[in-house]
């Protein structure tokens, strides 16, 4: 992984979907299926050029395009090869505009193959970055809306062909609407929405993320061991990055995890007790993602910083969905973007916006 990355391929989907979950906190869906449907409109219609947000044209006209719903659901309610690149058709078709390159909403599992699918069969490039530099579970907390990106006009299209198209005000209705009609459709749905210019997405897009994905799991698989065995790897690739600190938590075994879909997000928690049941269980939080890690009343990490949970033995990151009792995992803590760490940002992804009563502090400073 030497220079800079300027296509994807078929080689990079692997080394993009393992690091994509790692940096994901849990959400964005499990990559497997969307992976392979990438794989495929790759392999017919060749490498999709990756574009570096510094390289847009300050006019090209910019969409974003990923699956919205409970990440639980994307493992039975499977998305096509099609779905993408029919959900921009169809967004072209309602704005009377050529889309010229499409982006990531966020660098999350499934949510990061999804617009290189879309981009392949549309013949367009994809954008070297995202809307979170992670995963998180609410349109307004997108880097795009923050930065003064309106999310609509937009348009869905769920597993039947059904389409809607929506006009909101603000970022926070057109969330309550885009859910409403995700579980009106069976619980997940394919959405283009965000349209911006080359200049908006300069302003807010958190740059890099895709090309990084790819440099994380490529690393992920070349280390593959013990968790304990990657810290140092890990801190090395992150302390050079747009993300910096990185920790290990927290060792041991899944001995509870509940999860219910409450409207359209998996939300529940997950204990996870160490090896020799010396120390007090850690307690993770779950909103699709890994929001909160407390020991006792010690909160050990929070949104807008990274929760990852990954297998002990491998070091594979775990989507919230595949996490499951009597697994032996270690949960991992990294910064987030210093964007996320803006005023205007906390607005929207401090932990109270979640409902936990209590204070975002970085994690270099707990």
């Amino acid at each position: 992984m030497s220079g800079r990355l300027t296509i994807i391929d078929e080689s990079h989907l692997d080394d993009l979907a393992l690091g994509s979950v790692f940096l994901a906190t849990g959400g964005g869906g499990d990559p497997y299926v969307p992976k392979l449907i990438t794989a495929e409109a790759l392999k017919t219609y060749g490498p999709v050029p990756l574009l570096a947000p510094e390289d847009v044209e300050d006019d090209a006209f910019i969409v974003t395009v990923g699956s919205v719903g409970a990440p639980t659901v994307s493992l039975e309610l499977l998305p096509s090869v099609e779905d993408a690149a029919r959900t921009l058709d169809a967004f072209e078709k309602y704005t009377g505009r050529k889309i010229d390159a499409v982006a990531s909403f966020e660098i999350g599992g499934g949510n990061s193959v999804i617009p290189i699918c879309a981009a392949a069969a549309k013949g367009i490039p994809v954008i070297d970055g995202d809307g979170m530099g992670r995963a998180l579970p609410e349109a307004q907390m997108m880097s795009y809306p923050i930065g003064g990106v309106k999310p609509t006009p937009a348009l869905a299209y769920d597993y039947a062909g059904n389409q809607a198209t929506f006009e909101t005000d603000t970022t926070e209705t057109y969330e309550r609407h885009i859910r409403a009609f995700s579980m009106a459709a069976g619980g997940m749905v394919t959405a283009a929405e965000h349209p911006m210019t080359g200049r908006q997405l300069k302003d807010t897009v958190i740059p890099g993320t895709v090309s990084f994905s790819v440099k994380l799991g490529a690393m992920l698989r070349e280390k593959r061991g013990q968790a304990d065995t990657l810290l140092q790897p890990l801190k090395a690739l992150f302390e050079t990055s747009i993300y910096g600190e990185c920790k290990l938590l927290y060792t041991g075994k899944v001995i509870d995890k509940t999860t219910r879909i409450i409207g359209g997000y998996d939300i529940g928690e997950a204990t996870i007790q160490d090896f020799n049941a010396s120390a007090d269980p850690l307690l993770i939080n779950i909103k699709n993602e890994y929001l909160l890690a407390r020991q006792g009343e010690r909160v050990l990490a929070s949104v807008p910083d990274l929760i990852t949970i990954v297998d002990f033995e491998t070091g594979t990151p775990i989507n919230g969905e595949r996490l499951r009792f009597g697994q032996r995992v270690a949960i991992f803590a990294t910064g987030c973007p210093e964007f996320y760490r803006t005023e205007r940002a906390l607005k929207v992804v401090e932990p109270r916006c979640f409902g936990f009563d209590i204070d975002y502090i970085p994690l270099e400073a707990l």
